[in-house]
């Protein structure tokens, strides 16, 4: 008679080994993960069928965990302006909870071959988009969301690439300062199809 896999041991191992990814980044051997899911490579292998597959589910929590931090991060709250809350939303998202993500998942943005998640930059693009239409309908321009993620996102990528925090802090006030304005105005008519 087989052993039956047990689904909680199996995801006790996945969040250990999504902790330790969102630590240190995700690793090239399973060595890091064989320590930090207190397991062993062949019970992690007899779990999740292979590295890739491992690393694969790693990703995927991770992701899942941050569409759930980020996302109520900018759910719009009664009585508070909504740019004050995509600033608030701002602060944490680049802040030390939020910088594993942005790391784990600007990484694997760079990564030009796209192996684990053949699919990523589309899917980290358009996730975002209905929190943030849902947040600027609240101040009656939910057309404004692909502006506020192109923003968001640019500036992300500006850190990653200088460390320049401070300075893209200022850029993204001077953003909300600009919606604010944009809000108080009646939306223009799109443009027409070219």
């Amino acid at each position: 008679m087989g052993r039956h896999k047990q689904p909680e041991i199996r995801d006790r191992i996945l969040d250990a080994c999504v902790d330790h990814a969102l630590t240190h980044g995700l690793p090239h051997r399973l060595e890091p993960f064989v320590t930090a899911s207190g397991t062993s490579a062949r019970m992690l292998i007899y779990h999740f069928g292979s590295r890739d597959a491992l690393l694969r589910e790693t990703l995927g929590r991770a992701r899942r965990r941050q569409r759930d931090f980020f996302g109520e991060l900018v759910v719009p709250r009664p009585g508070e302006p909504y740019p004050s809350t995509l600033r608030r939303a701002w602060q944490v998202m680049t802040g030390p909870s939020g910088r594993p993500y942005l790391t784990m998942f600007g990484r694997l943005r760079e990564d030009a071959e796209q192996q684990l998640w053949p699919d990523f930059r589309r899917e980290s693009t358009t996730d975002w988009l209905q929190p943030l239409e849902d947040g600027m309908r609240s101040v009656g321009r939910p057309e404004l969301a692909t502006l506020v993620l192109a923003v968001v996102r640019g500036l992300i990528m500006d850190i990653e690439t200088t460390g320049d925090v401070p300075r893209a802090d200022r850029a993204f006030d001077d953003f909300l300062a600009a919606l604010v304005l944009v809000s108080d105005k009646t939306p223009a008519e799109p443009p027409e199809d070219r």
